[in-house]
């Protein structure tokens, strides 16, 4: 195996690459940005009364919208702005999706960083950070994300909702995965723990007590599986052995997130077991 050491370029000064490139990336594989798998309902979407955002992402199974706006060099107050607008115009115009503000900036400073976090409180606001390195004479793009949604956080008070609800947002088929996983890999850990049904996500409890080393999002056709590990390469590996799509890393929450379905929980039920005891030996550290 050969090693190439990568190099950091500077994307907003590089004479070869402009936000335009970089639209064009995410429109040819939107999976780029890590947010699943989405697929364009628009570019250079103009608004009423004027103005118009980069991208539209939409999941078509859950009926989440993307309003995504991409900037190289370091993000601004205006960017911030800007970008939370368009959200909240599109929000209204079609009020039958969910929608979700997506900030992606070459540098997200710490200083903006304060910022975002302040509006991600009130608003469903991601940040990707961006980065170039030229590997061999070939540029690569690195994006990170720097702020989630912060749906599964324990330190919240969740909004509980029931099983009807995620059956409707997701299908009865990903409920029965989620029942499965619980049935034959949770209680085999911890027998008295059950699904906790909040709006955003399904947890795990025993009676009072929430215990969310994992966690599910069922959609229409498989179910995010959030397993609570801090990130390592042993741990990746293990994960992207398997075969089943792998979604960012969650930094802020120190989650994995894989899409799974239920060929692969079958294909898959020995090597998840080991990573879900791990995930519940190591909560509450």
């Amino acid at each position: 195996m050969q090693f190439q050491k990568a190099r950091r370029v500077d994307l907003r000064n590089h004479p070869g690459f402009s936000e335009a490139d970089l639209e064009k990336r995410v429109i040819d594989d939107p999976g780029i940005l890590g947010l699943g798998d989405l697929v364009v309902r628009g570019t250079q979407r103009r608004l009423p009364g004027g103005g118009r955002f980069d991208l539209l992402l939409e999941d078509p199974d859950d009926r989440v919208r993307y309003v995504v706006e991409l900037q190289l060099g370091p993000t601004d107050a205006s960017h911030i702005i800007r970008t939370i607008e368009y959200w909240d115009l599109e929000k209204r115009r079609f009020p039958n999706y969910e929608h979700v503000a997506v900030i992606v900036a070459e540098d997200l400073t710490s200083r903006f960083f304060n910022v975002v976090y302040l509006f991600n409180n009130f608003i469903p606001l991601i940040a990707i950070q961006i980065q170039g390195f030229e590997v061999g004479g070939t540029l690569a793009l690195f994006p990170t994300r720097v702020l989630d949604l912060g749906v599964i956080d324990d330190e919240e008070v969740a909004e509980p909702t029931d099983r009807a609800y995620w059956e409707k947002r997701g299908s009865p088929d990903s409920l029965r995965l989620v029942d499965r996983v619980i049935a034959d890999v949770v209680q085999q850990l911890e027998p008295g723990l059950q699904a906790k049904y909040n709006k955003h996500y399904i947890g795990l409890a025993d009676g009072a007590a929430v215990k969310n080393f994992i966690s599910f999002i069922p959609r229409k056709r498989y179910v995010v599986l959030v397993i609570s590990l801090p990130q390592s390469d042993e741990t990746t590996d293990q994960l992207e052995q398997m075969g089943l799509p792998l979604l960012a890393y969650e930094r802020n929450f120190r989650n994995y997130r894989l899409q799974l379905t239920d060929e692969g929980f079958d294909r898959h039920k020995e090597e998840l077991r080991g990573i879900l005891a791990e995930a519940h030996e190591r909560f509450g550290r």
